[in-house]
């Protein structure tokens, strides 16, 4: 398994159009490319963390390299819309493949 890890700031009151925006991007993301869906995290200054789960790197470069583009304008005119600031060029802070997996799943 294979992770990439994001952070976004967001503008204040957009917060829930960027989380809409976000978990419908994810959904269209893990359809159109394989990922096998994300976690949003909020950290203690307000930023936005996401961890991406991929089968492998190989999956993952594939898709970063195609941008992650999906057929729904209107969601990513929402995500881009609450955004206030990304990392200078907009990578992933890390990438990594994972050794050793103890998270426990919840059920629903």
């Amino acid at each position: 398994m294979f992770v990439a890890v994001y952070w976004w700031r967001v503008h204040p009151g957009k917060e829930e159009q960027f989380r809409a925006a976000w978990r419908r991007g994810t959904d269209l993301i893990r359809e159109k490319y394989g990922s096998y869906g994300s976690r949003l995290h909020r950290d203690a200054d307000g930023r936005f963390v996401g961890y991406a789960e991929w089968p492998d790197e190989a999956t993952w470069r594939a898709a970063f390299d195609a941008k992650m583009v999906y057929d729904d304008p209107a969601t990513r005119a929402a995500f881009v819309d609450a955004i206030a600031e990304v990392p200078a060029d907009a990578d992933p802070i890390f990438t990594m493949t994972v050794t050793d997996d103890l998270l426990v799943r919840a059920t629903s």
